[in-house]
């Protein structure tokens, strides 16, 4: 099948730049969405680098990025701020870095490299539930690089057309799968809660006790 047609024309024009950072396993699958982004997006408003460890020496230009005041990385936590608050006082243009993996990579990376602790961080504070049913979420609101990356755009342009032409690839995408043989996945939040979950519970403490905490609707 082609998703040409899903596609904008034109890049859309943009003033924020991406950095997507994506963990080496994440290039392999087949099914990813970063290559989506990118086809949206002008080449110099989107760029990939791929890898585990990002330090200064190796990476000058993305150091200089992070250190920039106008740049933001995308990762929840307890000391991120709601981008819609951020987008309101942020200058524009403005640089945002998003990492691109599992939970447990995309976790990894953030925490193993100091270099992603200096720009300001961030989250979005949404209640829509991810599109991307064709692989299986931790919960029912997180979102795909794709998802994210539409949402963080719209925010700082100002500007929801961008969020529906981006995600307009996602659900074709989806679309085409389920007709030809995918099955939708539901969260693992979702398949705990209602007892649909069909896989050996882990013999990990810590793995077991994150499945907990999912099940008692606990942010982690």
């Amino acid at each position: 099948v082609c998703l040409c047609p899903f596609f904008p024309v034109h890049p859309l024009k943009v003033s924020t730049c991406l950095y997507i950072i994506q963990h080496p396993a994440e290039e392999s699958r087949v099914l990813r969405t970063v290559p989506l982004l990118t086809a949206c997006l002008p080449g110099d408003k989107c760029k990939v680098l791929i890898g585990r460890r990002f330090g200064e020496d190796r990476y000058p230009e993305l150091a200089a990025v992070c250190q920039n005041s106008n740049t933001l990385i995308l990762y929840p936590g307890a000391e991120a701020a709601n981008l819609e608050e951020v987008a309101l006082i942020f200058p524009s243009p403005s640089t945002i870095i998003i990492i691109d993996g599992t939970w447990s990579q995309a976790k990894d990376i953030f925490y193993k490299n100091s270099l992603f602790r200096l720009p300001k961080q961030v989250q979005l504070k949404t209640s829509i539930s991810s599109q991307y049913v064709i692989r299986t979420q931790p919960t029912n609101t997180c979102l795909s690089t794709l998802e994210c990356a539409a949402i963080a755009l719209a925010i700082m342009e100002k500007n929801d057309g961008i969020q529906e032409t981006i995600l307009r690839p996602l659900q074709a995408l989806c679309s085409f799968q389920l007709q030809h043989g995918a099955q939708i996945h539901h969260s693992k939040e979702h398949l705990l809660k209602n007892g649909l979950y069909d896989k050996p519970m882990p013999k990990n403490k810590r793995k077991l006790r994150r499945m907990e905490l999912l099940v008692n609707n606990v942010k982690i």
